[in-house]
């Protein structure tokens, strides 16, 4: 399992082939998951017709957040054969089944086409592409860190960057589509041009994993661990847990940004193009900063850098959300969205390299998969049905921010416990 010298070396004078391979995967899971959520309105007609508008799209919502619910199982499979036949065997697997999943949704014939088939076949893809997702995270995260261990924060923190170029891509695939095509054909047909475009992305990844070298660290154990998967259940459960909730903040506001075209457009009643504009804004933002959030990590550490913006995350999203509400319109839109992807960028560009170093080798890419996908699971896929649901219940557009002021406070929790009982500053 040794790794030559020169080949460590050269590796570390790459660092972008490296992020390339291993942010390619979670990019495409991404995508296909802002591309479901934005077309969520069309989608909802095409597979879930139903004669109430609410419940379409709730069943719409209610198979995005279901297909969550197999990420922890993935985590489980493909975090363990990560920490016993290497990162780079995990991440070809993944990526294999995120294809696989894309293609089924870009493909599958409509209700009206093949009646009850139509939307058992769409849940039966979001299952196989939230397997996938399950091991992803953790492997990739792994993969990296462990190929650039000074730089953890700067290199680790593309794994979410490659989240707003997913966002910024999906959300320019939804200005270019709802300008440019009728409402007719972007329900009969233009919804999966998105789709197909994710398909171009996997063979590209695969082809990337395939010929770049393991891990280092991975590499250079002396036996890889027999049942990494019991060993996190057994002694590393309260880092488990502490993985969950400094995740939470960062994944409601993830899944609140994916939400916000379809809760612009039907909650405040903004054109389409307008909403998808929004996040266009939020996605270069994410991408631009979150980077630069992960280098700034490097040198002040991260939990100082997360405490602070979760902090003011809750303090600033609850105003946030009663000015857009209060004043809807496109640049209310646009500004509201941009401080919302500043704040997240800034928490979330620290947080894989935490998440990391919360672990050793031999459990790393169990733990953090675990750990992440019970959080993404739990708190961050069903965020758009929560958010729909509380608006539903309590008839205030200003639900949403309720919900994401829970996760801050519990994420600033969990960072203060961090600090105390790890020492990571």
């Amino acid at each position: 399992m040794a790794t030559s010298p020169a080949t460590t070396t050269a590796q570390q004078r790459n660092p972008f082939r490296i992020i390339a391979a291993a942010s390619i995967g979670n990019a495409l899971e991404w995508y296909d998951i802002a591309v479901y959520a934005i077309f969520a309105t069309v989608i909802s007609k095409v597979f879930f017709p139903a004669q109430d508008e609410t419940v379409s799209l709730l069943l719409t919502l209610g198979t995005f957040g279901v297909s969550f619910l197999i990420r922890p199982v993935g985590a489980v499979v493909l975090g363990a054969y990560a920490d016993r036949a290497g990162r780079k065997a995990s991440l070809t697997l993944s990526i294999r089944l995120m294809v696989l999943g894309t293609a089924m949704i870009c493909l599958m014939p409509s209700y009206e086409a093949i009646g009850v088939i139509a939307p058992i076949g769409i849940l039966l893809a979001r299952l196989i592409q939230g397997f996938s997702a399950g091991g992803e995270f953790g492997s990739a995260t792994a993969f990296m860190v462990e190929h650039l261990p000074g730089r953890r924060g700067f290199v680790a923190s593309w794994q979410f960057a490659s989240q707003g170029l997913s966002t910024l891509v999906s959300a320019g695939m939804g200005v270019l589509l709802t300008t440019t095509l009728p409402p007719d054909q972007l329900q009969s047909w233009g919804w999966r041009i998105p789709f197909a475009v994710g398909l171009l992305v996997g063979p590209v990844g695969y082809y990337i994993r395939r010929f770049v070298d393991e891990a280092p660290e991975f590499a250079e154990q002396a036996e890889a661990p027999k049942s990494p998967v019991r060993t996190v259940l057994r002694t590393q459960k309260g880092r488990v847990l502490l993985v969950i909730g400094a995740l939470l903040v960062s994944t409601v506001l993830n899944y609140t940004i994916t939400y916000m075209p379809t809760y612009a457009i039907k909650e405040l009643g903004l054109p389409a193009s307008a909403s998808f504009t929004a996040t266009l804004v939020t996605g270069v933002i994410l991408t631009a900063v979150t980077p630069l959030a992960g280098h700034l990590s490097d040198k002040i550490g991260r939990v100082r850098l997360m405490s602070a913006f979760a902090a003011l995350i809750l303090l600033l999203i609850y105003p946030v959300f009663a000015v857009l509400v209060a004043f809807p319109g496109f640049g209310v839109m646009v500004g509201v969205m941009l401080v919302i992807g500043l704040l997240k960028a800034c928490y979330f560009g620290a947080l894989p390299a935490l998440m990391a170093e919360l672990f050793p080798t031999e459990t790393r890419a169990t733990g953090m998969s675990v750990g992440y996908n019970i959080g993404v699971s739990v708190f961050g896929g069903f965020t758009p049905f929560i958010s729909t649901w509380l608006i539903g219940v309590s008839g205030s557009n200003l639900a949403p921010s309720f919900y994401l002021m829970f996760a801050a406070a519990a994420s600033l929790l969990s960072l203060l416990v961090i600090r105390r009982n790890t020492g990571i500053r």
